[in-house]
């Protein structure tokens, strides 16, 4: 039976460079972002490559959740890519039937990168309402949220991703920490418009200094709105400081 886990992120929360890290698993197939097209047919938000994503996706999210969320896989392990607010008004049965991992970010850091792409963006851009709705979910029935913090990934990329791995109940593979550079046959197609960052990544790189830029004006009220909800996810997160075995990258002899 395959381990279908779903990665629900905001956006520029580190999420492709995750799923670049879990392509490098033997046992694992990735799918980045399917309820994209989904999302973009029910709401007007004006994003970039609007008209390729509708082109190459389909936008009936029930056919989406049931053929390839849930549909048939030949890995033993299923990681999906999704951004949390493509969940917005979409039955959520089919989270019962998954793992689910919220990943966050500071919101003044996700802002401050949002708005370059998104210069209109809103507290429903961020997918932090969508995120607690799930965090809320795994809790009503009774089960043990699992949340990574970008920040905490990126400051001990092994530590986290190897408790992260145990607590889906699978072994850390050291393949997870580094990556080719340049575009991947399992990227969205909208990736020219949001990757060229992280095509030029070969693996986790240190945290970015804290911005000393305030926040444009216009940005406080969301900030002021995101921040209590990031809050409550951080109290979840995955901490990192693990004793690998010798075979991690850059261990000594």
């Amino acid at each position: 039976m395959t381990l279908r886990i779903q990665c629900w992120s905001g956006p520029r929360n580190i999420s492709t460079a995750l799923m670049y890290s879990w392509a490098q698993r033997a046992d694992t197939t990735v799918i980045d972002e399917p309820l994209y097209g989904s999302y973009l047919a029910r709401f007007d938000r004006d994003h970039p490559m609007v008209d390729e994503v509708l082109a190459h996706q389909s936008t009936d999210a029930r056919q989406v959740i049931d053929e390839v969320i849930l549909g048939e896989c030949d890995t033993p392990v299923l990681f999906i890519k999704q951004m949390a607010h493509h969940l917005r008004h979409l039955p959520t049965y089919f989270l019962a039937q998954t793992r689910n991992i919220l990943l966050t970010r500071h919101p003044a850091a996700m802002l401050r990168s949002l708005s370059v792409q998104l210069p209109a963006c809103e507290l429903d851009d961020t997918g932090l309402p969508e995120q607690i709705e799930i965090l809320d979910h795994v809790l009503a029935a009774g089960g043990d949220p699992i949340v990574v913090d970008a920040h905490v990934l990126l400051t001990d990329p092994p530590g986290v991703l190897a408790r992260l791995c145990g607590r889906l109940g699978l072994g850390f593979d050291p393949a997870m920490l580094a990556w080719g550079a340049g575009p991947k046959p399992y990227d969205g197609v909208w990736a020219p418009a949001w990757y060229a960052g992280v095509h030029r990544s070969t693996g986790f790189g240190p945290p970015r200094p804290s911005s000393t830029e305030p926040l444009a004006e216009r940005l406080e009220p969301v900030l002021a709105a995101a921040f209590p909800l990031y809050e409550r996810l951080s109290a979840y997160a995955v901490q990192g400081s693990i004793n690998l075995p010798d075979s991690t990258p850059g261990s000594g002899p």
